[in-house]
């Protein structure tokens, strides 16, 4: 996940270095989703649907992406201890999810948000620093986070349903399995102690506040 001050978009090739880019690709590893000989995204029909889709995919893609940061700095933390093999379950899942949306960019020709640097720095930051509050910080982290995920791909899916599911049936499946992933670790958190410390509460508290950043970086990544 799932977040931080947002700035206006600016062109992509002054802000995102090939090297942001390639650590992007590197995130997906050797594990990979299934391939299909053809894209989930159908062709667009008009320009005005084709920048709802690149809206859409673009913020889409920085969330997945924000989320393995989160991971990564968790796994910094904490890696080496009885929580690591847990975290790491994720994070494996969540690098599927942004090897997926690495190869649709990539297919659809839709450039990444230019705000990658800050996915990178803030969402590692994050991971990183509730790791330090121990195992259930760290697991209170992964509830916020992915229920604020959650909701924003449900907004997606109600949205496809009500614009034309039969036409986006690929996408609604691609988006639906995510989803579910998301919950699969906000209720694994909710397992792992998540509840159990004060640090819950922060997190509990903040979590309106969350999805409200969630709300304002989409509109600004969708400019």
């Amino acid at each position: 996940m799932h977040r931080a001050a947002h700035t206006a978009l600016c062109d992509w090739p002054q802000f995102v270095k090939p090297a942001m880019i390639r650590q992007s690709l590197r995130c997906t590893g050797s594990l990979q989703t299934s391939s299909r000989a053809y894209s989930v995204i159908p062709p667009p029909r008009d320009r005005e649907e084709e920048e709802m889709m690149h809206r859409m995919l673009r913020v889409d893609h920085a969330g997945e992406y924000g989320a393995n940061r989160i991971y990564a700095g968790q796994m910094a933390v904490l890696g080496r201890s009885r929580t690591g093999p847990l975290i790491q379950q994720m994070w494996d899942q969540e690098k599927k999810h942004l090897a997926k949306f690495n190869e649709i960019l990539a297919e659809n020709r839709v450039r990444p948000t230019a705000l990658l640097p800050l996915w990178n720095l803030a969402g590692f930051a994050l991971g990183a620093s509730t790791a330090l509050l121990g195992k259930e910080g760290a697991m209170a982290c992964t509830v916020a986070v992915e229920e604020s995920i959650s909701e924003h791909y449900n907004s997606q899916i109600r949205a496809l349903m009500e614009s034309d599911p039969e036409r986006y049936t690929e996408l609604l499946q691609m988006i639906k399995e995510f989803r579910d992933d998301e919950m699969d670790h906000h209720d694994t958190g909710l397992e792992h102690d998540a509840e159990s410390v004060s640090v819950f509460l922060i997190f509990a508290l903040d979590d309106r506040l969350l999805n409200k950043n969630i709300s304002k970086g989409s509109v600004v990544l969708n400019n």
